[in-house]
């Protein structure tokens, strides 16, 4: 089974073949997915190939999760949700505009070195492993508003520590 958020986690998998009338004449694979440890929500899956076995078809609806993501996060972080164009081709290249920039972000931060890369760790979320896009971006906004206000102000406002506390803070919620 694919990874999810970082991680593999154990599932119960039960399989059925069943018929669904109002939906197809065909049999359908019915697939409940649990976690051992009752934490989880179950999740319910179906397939019109039956062929398949019950951790394949877990394993793809897994590895549908960061594709999910991306088309999130493009609309909702990055405004490809609301294009400012409605004529002729304008929605589709806003659109391709948004998961370009989507991407570019993602490279951006991953080719920062290891210290620069920070991401928050909030209180209700104390084992977060792996950073999301939103810490790539906030992470982004710190380093380009910084680098404005340093020539803005001058190198001896920019080291203090409420400054650095107040970017990191501005950029988390932007």
């Amino acid at each position: 089974m694919s990874g999810q958020r970082g991680r593999r986690p154990r599932r119960q998998v039960y399989v059925r073949e069943v018929l669904w009338y109002r939906v197809r004449p065909e049999p359908v694979l019915l697939v409940v997915c649990r976690d051992p440890a009752g934490r989880g929500k179950d999740d319910f899956l179906v397939s019109t190939d039956t062929c398949l076995s019950g951790a394949e078809l877990v394993s793809r609806f897994a590895g549908r999760w960061c594709i999910e993501e991306t088309f999130k996060n493009t609309k909702q972080l990055l405004g490809g949700q609301e294009p400012q164009t409605f004529k002729r081709q304008g929605p589709e290249r806003a659109a391709a505009l948004s998961l370009w920039l989507h991407s570019l972000v993602w490279l951006w931060y991953l080719r920062q070195d290891q210290r620069r890369r920070t991401f928050l760790l909030w209180p209700w979320y104390p084992h977060k492993a792996v950073p999301s896009f939103a810490d790539a971006l906030s992470c982004l906004r710190g380093m380009l508003w910084r680098e404005r206000i340093k020539v803005m102000f001058g190198k001896r406002f920019v080291h203090d520590k409420n400054f650095e506390f107040l970017i990191e803070a501005l950029a988390a919620v932007a």
